[in-house]
Parts: C-alpha cells; sequence; structure tokens
C-alpha cells in the first residue's frame, strides 16, 4: 500500500513533532522482539498455543535483557523453556554494550583518559546508562 505525498508530510509532521530517537528505538525494539520470537518459534516447533506434533519443547514465560545500542538501550524479553535452553542467535551471550562501544572504551584506557572523560564519551556514543 503506498501513501500520497499529503499521506507523507502528515507522517512526516508526526515524526518531528515526536522524539524521532524514541520513534526508531521503539521501532528497532519491535523489530528484534519479532526476531526473537519467530526464532523461538523455529527452535521449538511451534508457535505460543499452538499444538504440533513436532513440537520438541514448552515456553515457560520470558526473562529480560537489556541490550545497550547506538539507538539507545532496548529492554527485551527473552523466551524461556521448561525443558532445555534458548537463547537468540542475534544477541551474544553476556554481552551488555556493543562491540564498537567496548573498543572506544578499552582505546580510552590505554591512552589514560580519566574515568569521567569516558563515562561522558560513553554517553555521548549513545549508552543512556555510562560506565
Amino acid at each position: 500500500m503506498a501513501l500520497d505525498q499529503s499521506a507523507l508530510l502528515e507522517l512526516l509532521e508526526a515524526l518531528k513533532a515526536a522524539d524521532a530517537d524514541d520513534v526508531v528505538r521503539q521501532a528497532l525494539q519491535a523489530v528484534l522482539q519479532a526476531l526473537i520470537e519467530a526464532e523461538a518459534t523455529a527452535a521449538i516447533g511451534a508457535a505460543p498455543h499452538q499444538r504440533t506434533s513436532e513440537r520438541t519443547a514448552w515456553r515457560n514465560g520470558h526473562r529480560d535483557r537489556l541490550l545497550t545500542t547506538a539507538a539507545g538501550d532496548l529492554e527485551l524479553k527473552i523466551p524461556k523453556l521448561r525443558a532445555g535452553s534458548f537463547f537468540p542467535s542475534l544477541l551474544e551471550r553476556r554481552r551488555r554494550i556493543d562491540q564498537a562501544l567496548f573498543a572506544v572504551v578499552m582505546e580510552a584506557y590505554l591512552h589514560g583518559v580519566s574515568t569521567r572523560a569516558v563515562d561522558d564519551l560513553v554517553r555521548a556514543l549513545g549508552a543512556d546508562t555510562g560506565i
């Protein structure tokens, strides 16, 4: 479905009125959550509340995972299984910040930059939590 020019202009005005960073962060969070749920469905062999003979496990709630990105902190929910384990392939285990941010912090440490300056640099790169 294509939007006409007036609808696109209205959408542009709505994005300008809203916080564009927040819109991007929410969209990224929704896409990542949908990918995680799709991968869990493929690993289990059935969608939530679906009865199939191919099912290998059952869902047992979610656990929260904070992912720090350039768009901001994303709160994702990782499905838990009753038997076995599941971790999405698009995330890395025990990785709280992305590799570029990790490299910047290590380089700043090697050059003797103060912790306050490193914390300001991390916040400037988009991590809300700091170091």
